[in-house]
This record gives structure tokens, sequence and C-alpha cells, in this order.
């Protein structure tokens, strides 16, 4: 494409446009209809430019110049409480349920890793010297010792707000950090994993893995979960730049992007809800059955809201993304 032949060709019709958004008096019919038929045409013309000759400054001004025209040729409009409705009854597990291929996965093999730390590090001393002093491994895992005392170590409502900040974060990271090729959320997931895997061998080296469980079970189904559905999100959203599929690297990115933000308001919810579990149900004095029980409970529930309310608003072609009028326009380009 030669660039200044092709502005000199538009160039009027993009004035023309720019003009009529420019009127403050309101549009005649006609003049209306032309503004339609102008902001197609530019909207052409600025995918034209951006997939044969990029130029940053005109696409620039065409890009500011489309989405004038079309907040003036759809309008403008609002969050309400509908929005937020739609959201949680549809958008969010939506996005959740598409993307179990990804996260279900992730928490078969992740619980299968901290596992298997778990297992080599209770059955090898030596594994255990070399994380800490024996007496400090008694600190930590003997009746009342740190592990326990961690759960009450602050009041319950700073506790569960800490918890949730850092778990949120981390949800956070897996998602923005998934198109960066996958590596940082598999960096952060390992890390998590091996917390985890230290924990459990170091208790049931110490032959109270019991009481371990029953601290983590309560908050963690959810939490891990939260962390697991992030992080398939993410390397979903890596996955993406790497092979995009029928759609332009751009496009996919986009889709994957805005869904993928959709799922982290979703998730900071989430982990709100493990928060005050972790903070107020963990170090209560319930009995261990049911403390387990509550979070059980919880766990059912969010799997209940994900292939209930999720799988019926994806078949019925709910994505987690915006609706299709609330996107940047897209124009096929003729082969």
């Amino acid at each position: 494409m030669d660039l200044d032949v092709f502005v000199s060709a538009h160039r009027a019709e993009w004035d023309r446009l720019d003009a009529l958004l420019r009127r403050r008096r309101s549009l005649s019919g006609a003049e209306a209809d032309e503004l339609v038929a102008l902001y197609q045409r530019t909207a052409t013309h600025l995918s034209l430019i951006q997939s044969s000759a990029p130029d940053p400054q005109l696409t620039g001004r065409l890009t500011n110049l489309v989405a004038r025209a079309r907040s003036a040729v759809t309008g403008t409009r609002r969050a309400s409480w509908r929005d937020v409705t739609h959201f949680l009854t549809h958008g969010f597990p939506a996005a959740v349920y598409r993307s179990r291929r990804w996260w279900i996965p992730t928490a078969l093999l992740s619980t299968a890793l901290a596992a298997i730390i778990g297992w080599w590090i209770a059955t090898h001393p030596e594994v255990q010297s070399t994380i800490a002093a024996p007496s400090e491994l008694r600190q930590l895992t003997r009746p009342g010792g740190e592990y326990e005392t961690y759960y009450s170590s602050h009041p319950a409502a700073s506790f569960a707000a800490q918890v949730w900040t850092n778990n949120a974060q981390a949800a956070a990271m897996c998602l923005v950090l998934g198109a960066f090729l996958c590596f940082p959320v598999l960096w952060i997931l390992f890390q998590n994993m091996l917390n985890l895997g230290v924990g459990i061998g170091l208790m049931s080296s110490a032959g109270r893995l019991d009481a371990f469980l029953g601290l983590v079970l309560p908050h963690g189904l959810l939490e891990l979960t939260a962390v697991f559905v992030a992080a398939g999100t993410g390397l979903r959203l890596g996955w993406t730049v790497i092979d995009p599929g029928p759609r332009t690297r751009r496009t996919a990115l986009a889709e994957e992007g805005r869904s993928a933000l959709g799922m982290a308001i979703g998730l900071a919810l989430v982990l709100f809800i493990s928060g005050a579990i972790e903070g107020f149900v963990t170090p209560s004095g319930l009995p261990t059955w049911a403390r387990i029980a509550i979070g059980i409970g919880a766990e059912l529930a969010f799997l209940v809201y994900v292939y209930g309310l999720g799988g019926r608003a994806a078949r019925a072609g709910e994505t987690g993304d915006l609706d299709s009028a609330e996107r940047s326009a897209s124009v096929p380009l003729a082969a």
C-alpha cells in the first residue's frame, strides 16, 4: 500500500467525519446516516493501515476518530447493578468454566507436586536438616508451635485482610504475567506448592500431619482452587501468545485479556471468602471435623456455582468477555 496515496484518497472522508462529530447541534437524518457510513468506512481504513502500512501518527488519529464516532453512533452507557449481577451470575462463572481444561490439570499436577515434595522431605532427614536446625524444626512442628499459632498470631479481622491481600496479589500476578509465555506463572505456582510441600513434609515427619491438614483444609481448599484457576487462566493467556488460533494475535490477546481481567475481579471475591475462613474459622475453637466441613462446603459451593451457573451461561454463548456492542470495532479485511 502506498500510504501517501491512500491518505490523499480518504482524507476528505476523515475530515468530514471529524466535522460531523464536532457539530454542537443535533444532526439531521441524512447527516446521521452519513456519520454512520463514514464511521464504518473509517474503521475499515484503520484496519487496512494497521495490517498493511502501520504508521503511529496516522493510526493514533484514526483510532481516536473511530472511537469518537463509535461513541456517537452507539451512545454511552453507565455500569449499573444489573451489570454487576450479570457478571456474578453469568460472566465470571462462565469464564471459569471455559478455562476448566487449563485449571483442572493445573490443580491435579500441582497437588501431586506438593505431595511428592512433602513425601521427599518427610522421608529424608538430611533434607529436613537443610531447611532448619533440629531445634527450630521442633519449634515449628510441636503442639502449639509456629505452624499452629500462625493462624491466631493476629486479630482475626486484620489477619483475614492481610491474607486476602496477599492471595489476591498472587492470583493477579498469575493472570497478568501469563502473557509472558507462561514461565512466571509456573514459577509462582511452584513457590506456592513448595511452601505447601514443606509444611506437609515437616509436620508428617513429626507425626502431626493430621493437625496440619486440620489447619490447612478449612480455608486451603477454596484458596488453592482460586490460585489454580488464576494460574490456569494465566497459562491459557500465555499459550494464546504462542498459538492464537484463527484469530489475529492482537484480537486473541484482547479477548482473553479482557476475560482474565474479569476473572481477577471475581477471584478477588472468592479469595475474600477464603480469607474470612482463614481468619475466623481456622483458628477458632470449633472441632477439627467442623472446620474441615466448612471448608469442604465452601469448595463444593464454588464448584456448583462454576459448573451450574457457569456451565449453563457458557453453553448459552457467554464467554466472560465484553458484549459485542462494547468491544472495539473490528472489521474483516478482504483477502
